[in-house]
């Protein structure tokens, strides 16, 4: 059957992918976008522009956290809410306020869209591994106490608490996941391969924060794609998912691989920033049962790939 879907943040990284998948699949996709300026507008256009022209594709600029909702969700059939304002670093003092507009009150002002629509099957929302802050076991399993350690975990963990009771109280069928470390082509460019990859094109100088031995569990953008199309087939609503690699490598490791492609960078050390976790590592048990996610590109295939993505880039290509 094909759906009618709503992509919120479809110009982003997350955003442009997912929505792309969804025009390949045979849906209607509405595309959302605001354009925060937490980076370049431009990156956001030349992602844009992968779908745009394409049939059964509309493009809005919007505000959800301002703009009128309710004719708009009024003919979803599946709505993937994947804009916010992210970055752990930046959440802190009076930015903070940009957090709670775009990740805590837009994802209010949506559901509250939601209330009541019949026709809609799915509202699926772009949690992350940041509301988990230093996690007490790993692998971490969805039960874990979520401790953020952030100003940015904390607005998306109280966007999830919201998605949880409009289900609750109100049948919206919610689905929470919890991203962990994604990358990929389109990656923002403040993300750590971003910088690392770009910097190794040019013999740039790079910042390890801390010792390099932190860990993450990185996922590639086809899998966190492939994890929302599963959800469409879903009838269990209400529930959080971890959506991870399924492995845990530390930076060093990561700057090994990106050297073996051919990166050269000078690297310098600088102190642990705040919000910084020491490490994440996803369960994805659950989502495996649930869902029947599972995770195909390694971290080694995703590197190369999101490598050639911007050397491609660089030379203007």
């Amino acid at each position: 059957f094909k759906m009618n879907c709503i992509v919120t943040g479809t110009a982003g990284f997350i955003g442009s992918h997912v929505s792309e998948r969804l025009l390949k699949d045979g849906h209607t996709v509405i595309g959302i976008d605001c354009f925060t300026d937490y980076y370049s507008r431009d990156l956001k256009q030349k992602n844009l522009s992968l779908l745009q022209g394409k049939e059964r594709f509309t493009f809005l600029e919007h505000d959800i956290a301002v703009a009128p909702l309710e004719k708009l969700v009024s003919s979803a059939d599946y709505i993937f809410h994947l804009c916010g304002q992210a970055g752990v670093r930046a959440s802190w003092g009076a930015d903070f306020e940009i957090y709670t507009h775009h990740n805590i009150l837009a994802t209010q002002r949506l559901l509250e869209a939601c209330k009541g629509k019949k026709s809609l099957k799915g509202f699926i929302y772009a949690s992350s591994s940041s509301i988990y802050g230093d996690a007490e076991a790993f692998p971490t399993r969805e039960e874990a106490t979520p401790k953020p350690v952030s100003p940015y975990g904390v607005s998306k963990l109280a966007a999830e608490h919201l998605s949880y009771l409009y289900g609750k109280n109100y049948g919206v069928p919610t689905i929470s996941f919890r991203y962990f470390t994604v990358f990929g082509p389109r990656q923002r460019p403040d993300m750590a391969f971003n910088k690392f990859i770009k910097a190794g094109l040019s013999r740039g100088r790079i910042t390890v924060y801390g010792d390099g031995e932190q860990t993450r569990d990185f996922t590639f953008i086809s899998d966190i794609v492939d994890a929302h199309v599963l959800a469409m087939g879903s009838s269990r609503f209400g529930e959080v998912y971890n959506i991870g690699g399924g492995a845990r490598t530390s930076v060093n490791r990561v700057l090994d691989i990106l050297q073996g492609l051919g990166c050269q960078f000078e690297i310098s050390c600088e102190e642990t920033q705040k919000g910084d976790v020491l490490h994440t590592y996803a369960d994805i048990a659950k989502a495996r049962q649930f869902l029947g996610y599972s995770p195909k590109v390694s971290l080694e295939e995703g590197l190369k790939r999101q490598f050639e993505w911007q050397k491609s880039l660089a030379a203007g290509l």
